[in-house]
């Protein structure tokens, strides 16, 4: 289901607060709502979900059989972190420490919202990952892409 989409370029505030763009606002529309939580991506970076979709992932990690190591560890991973988050009055998000920490958050972010994903990366970290792009895109998207009928 793809619904999020752009890169926006957002500075925290002194408090350590992200102010949610305007257009993604627009994009999250109601769901916002009704809560978001933020949680570690698996690269360096956030990802912040709205309620009913952090709902989702979160009943599929939940009906794993926790007696496999594998699947607690993954488990307690995943949610280790995980926080909901309220906008305020002003679209702002109180970034929590920890998690800033995590991703290499101090003040300059860039939040890139993708299919159901919403990442947010410190900035230079993001640079970094997208300069290491596949040199060639068109031959990637054929591994991946050139299997379906269009």
């Amino acid at each position: 289901m793809s619904r999020f989409t752009g890169e926006y370029e957002v500075r925290l505030d002194d408090k350590n607060r992200l102010r949610l763009p305007a257009v993604l606002l627009r994009q999250l529309g109601e769901e916002v709502k009704l809560g978001l939580v933020i949680n570690r991506g698996f690269d360096k970076c956030l990802v912040l979900y709205p309620q009913k979709q952090w709902e989702k992932i979160s009943d599929e990690v939940n009906q794993l059989n926790l007696y496999v190591t594998a699947n607690r560890e993954f488990a307690r991973y995943f949610f280790r972190g995980a926080t909901p988050l309220e906008p305020d009055a002003s679209s702002r998000i109180l970034m929590p420490k920890t998690l800033m920490e995590y991703a290499g958050i101090q003040q300059d972010v860039i939040i890139y919202a993708y299919g159901d994903q919403i990442e947010i990366w410190a900035k230079e970290a993001y640079e970094r990952m997208m300069d290491s792009a596949p040199k060639d895109f068109a031959t990637l998207a054929e591994k991946i892409l050139g299997h379906k009928d269009v």
